[in-house]
């Protein structure tokens, strides 16, 4: 991971939104994030996506859930890059997460920031 592909990755506003959900959640899935930013499933699903593909995110499989949370591989100035992230959006976070309807998911990681 370079400054580079990271800024990149985080360069379209819905994945910066996804990233900073996920960072101050610690884990959602699909549906979670559809709610939250109202958007279409195919649309968070092909952002989610590439966000895995910069190895920003990784995925926890629970039953039928999916899951996706921060990959633990993400070297640390890039993860702090992402919690600076959640705090300069801190005014539009309760609008987002306002309206996540959360599964009920034991297992589920805490956030890291």
């Amino acid at each position: 991971m370079t400054p580079l592909s990271l800024f990149k990755c985080l360069g379209d506003e819905t994945r910066l939104f996804i990233m900073v959900l996920i960072q101050n959640q610690g884990e959602l899935n699909v549906g979670e994030l559809v709610d939250a930013l109202q958007l279409s499933q195919p649309k968070v699903s092909r952002h989610l996506s590439t966000l895995r593909e910069c190895q920003l995110l990784d995925i926890r499989k629970s039953g039928q859930w999916v899951f996706y949370r921060v990959h633990d591989g993400l070297p640390q100035w890039a993860n702090e890059i992402v919690c600076q992230a959640v705090i300069a959006n801190e005014a539009k976070l309760p609008e987002l997460i306002e309206r996540l309807v959360l599964v009920d998911e034991p297992q589920r990681k805490v956030a890291c920031c």
